[in-house]
Order: C-alpha cells, then sequence, then structure tokens
C-alpha cells in the first residue's frame, strides 16, 4: 500500500444491492445461488474499479434477474439504521478507527476511513460484523427468522466492499462533502454520527 494514502472512501453495500451477473459489470468470479445463474447467466466479472452504476444498459433485464434472487434484497428501515449506526460507533470506540464521514442508506453505507493499522478490507468486515450484532440485539436483523442449522442468519450484507485511496487533503475532503451530501441527495435527511471525528486538513 502507498504511504500516500490518508484515507479510504469505503462503501458496503446491503444484500442484493448489486447482484453478482450484473449487465453493468460486478466484481464477483461466480454466481452462487442456481436461480440467479439460470435468470441472469455467468458472472460478469470486470477488473475496473471505476463507478459503472451508471453505464448504459438494459435496466429491465437487470431487474428481472433480481426477483430471482435467494432472498428478497435487503432494505434498511430508518430503526435498522440507526441500530447499525450504533454498531458502528461501537466499532469505532473500541478499534480506535477514525471516521470522518458516514451516510447509512437504505441499502448500501458510504464512509471516509482515515488510514488504519489493519488493511480496509478488514475494516470493513469488522464494521459489517459490529452493525449486523446491533441489529440482532435489537431483533432487527432483516434474515433473523431465516436461521441456518448452527443458528446464524444469512448476512444482510454483500460480500465484499468497495474502496478508493485517498491521497491527498483535497481528495479527502470531497470524499467526505459527497458522503454528507448522500442523503439529502436522495431525499432524505442529513445525518449526523457522533462517531464521526471531523477532518483537519
Amino acid at each position: 500500500m502507498s504511504d500516500r494514502v490518508l484515507a479510504y472512501h469505503l462503501i458496503i453495500t446491503a444484500y442484493g444491492f448489486w447482484i453478482p451477473n450484473d449487465p453493468r459489470g460486478s466484481w464477483s468470479d461466480f454466481v452462487r445461488a442456481w436461480e440467479l445463474f439460470h435468470a441472469g447467466g455467468k458472472a460478469t466479472k470486470i477488473e475496473d474499479h471505476r463507478s459503472v452504476a451508471h453505464d448504459p444498459h438494459d435496466r429491465a433485464k437487470r431487474l428481472e434477474t433480481k426477483k430471482h434472487m435467494v432472498r428478497k434484497a435487503v432494505r434498511f428501515t430508518g430503526l435498522q439504521a440507526r441500530a447499525i449506526a450504533n454498531g458502528f460507533a461501537d466499532y469505532v470506540c473500541r478499534s480506535g478507527c477514525v471516521v470522518h464521514a458516514c451516510a447509512i442508506m437504505p441499502d448500501h453505507v458510504h464512509f471516509v476511513v482515515e488510514r488504519f493499522r489493519y488493511p480496509i478490507e478488514r475494516v470493513a468486515r469488522q464494521l459489517k460484523a459490529a452493525a449486523t450484532t446491533s441489529l440482532f440485539d435489537g431483533n432487527l436483523h432483516p434474515f433473523q427468522n431465516e436461521q441456518y442449522a448452527d443458528r446464524r442468519a444469512p448476512s444482510p450484507w454483500a460480500r465484499g466492499e468497495w474502496s478508493v485511496f485517498l491521497g491527498t487533503d483535497r481528495d479527502t475532503l470531497r470524499a467526505i462533502k459527497y458522503t454528507n451530501d448522500n442523503p439529502t441527495r436522495d431525499g432524505m435527511k442529513a445525518q449526523h454520527w457522533k462517531f464521526c471525528t471531523p477532518f483537519r486538513a
């Protein structure tokens, strides 16, 4: 990892936000669910880490394919978002990880996270685990009634994460603004989470 990395723009997504055979491409190597494979074909893995969210594609086919997921796509309610925030706050307090911005959307979460002693992939996994524990504790886990034989529930999160290295103060400030503006761009109220630490350029 470059010494010039100051922070990361990290995005974690809820289950069903982006399917592995999305016609715009995905970062998945294969499709795990037969129903999804049968409906939409093999994984559409790409190596490009730019956002392809707005690329032209067959939207009707994508939406039709999503109907064949094993479970309904997760969309967090306001109560679930607050439980998720409590989980994030617990992780930040325990770990010392510094979060400069966070936006909890109905089907994904944006963060700006200061470079930490752990790789960003590990930070993402631990944030998801803390949020999931908080959802369970509040009886708000979207799949809490669909437990496996070992009493684990399916994760409400998609596998993996998406992260962009931020190497300058300007990059970091731009990512913070983008993250903080995300809720209001989608017609939601602005979010102010106590576990976020202001960025000092």
